[in-house]
């Protein structure tokens, strides 16, 4: 069959390499959402669904839980973004020109914690935070201090859980950083040097509006992931003390496979799927927007 189409006859090679990958798109994330969306209209026993429509929804702004794990989520995706974000550019930004051996030796060091499973890390910090054999507890009871136990009480709690996943994860944002950097570029910075520009100009006002949509792209993935944080709370508090610690996705798990109320769950995931895109989208369009 010969295709009268001239568009589709000369893009045709292109899109059936593409059909596979749109294929499983569809299959593992756009069907997911749509049964996630659906489920959230159903209460789920077993097998069995009966149709509540908002019940479920109407569940989840009854419970008191529910509103501290959406205070607690919106905590962790402020204070780690604004931390990964800060904390990559001050780093990629001091050894991006340096000596190619100490670039490598700088991205390799922080991009270890990265390649380790956040099941590791997460026991690491465990017995370092464990109060009764901890290494930090330990040295706290050496110099007189008492027992510390960080993950028990509710006003360090969060803070903790915070160090550890900025201190696990942002390794990758340094070496997305330093390669944006590494491609800006030479002039710019020779002409700045030319008329006398201070490394500190150089660096707000060469270097980090050129790397721009690096910034936006760390910023939408680090969103995701603090929003789908749960290895940390699971291993280190359990969503305690006294809930002080419990995430969205804490919450949606424990309501699928603690509690059976799929239901539920699928409700969170929505709310959650709905959040990530009013954070997400504003900074998509800025970035096609500058383009």
């Amino acid at each position: 069959m010969k295709l009268r189409n001239p568009y589709l006859k000369e893009n045709i090679t292109g899109y059936l390499f593409v059909l596979p990958q749109f294929l499983l798109f569809l299959l593992f994330i756009v069907y997911p959402i749509i049964e996630g969306i659906r489920l959230s209209l159903y209460k789920v026993q077993y097998q069995q669904e009966t149709f509540v429509g908002f019940d479920n929804y109407a569940t989840l702004f009854s419970d008191p839980v529910f509103f501290k794990s959406i205070i607690n989520t919106v905590i962790f995706v402020v204070f780690i973004v604004i931390l990964t974000v800060g904390f990559s550019l001050f780093v990629a930004s001091a050894v991006f020109d340096k000596n190619a051996k100490y670039v490598s030796f700088i991205r390799g060091s922080y991009y270890i914690p990265v390649m380790v499973s956040m099941v590791v890390m997460s026991m690491v910090w465990s017995f370092l935070l464990s109060p009764a054999n901890g290494l930090i507890s330990y040295a706290a009871r050496e110099m007189e201090l008492g027992i510390v136990n960080l993950l028990g009480n509710k006003s360090t709690v969060l803070p903790v859980i915070i160090l550890v996943t900025f201190a696990t994860n942002v390794g990758q944002a340094i070496i997305l950083y330093i390669a944006s950097m590494i491609g800006v570029p030479k002039d710019l910075f020779e002409a700045a040097e030319v008329d006398g520009a201070s490394r500190f100009k150089v660096i707000f006002q060469i270097l980090i509006p050129l790397v721009k949509p690096t910034t936006i792209y760390i910023t939408i993935i680090n969103i995701i992931a603090v929003l789908k944080i749960f290895v940390v709370i699971q291993l280190l508090t359990g969503g305690g003390p006294n809930n002080a610690s419990v995430t969205m996705m804490y919450y949606l798990y424990n309501n699928a496979f603690k509690f059976n109320q799929l239901g539920v769950a699928s409700a969170v995931g929505v709310i959650m799927f709905l959040i990530t895109m009013l954070l997400s989208v504003p900074q998509l369009r800025a970035m096609f927007k500058d383009k």
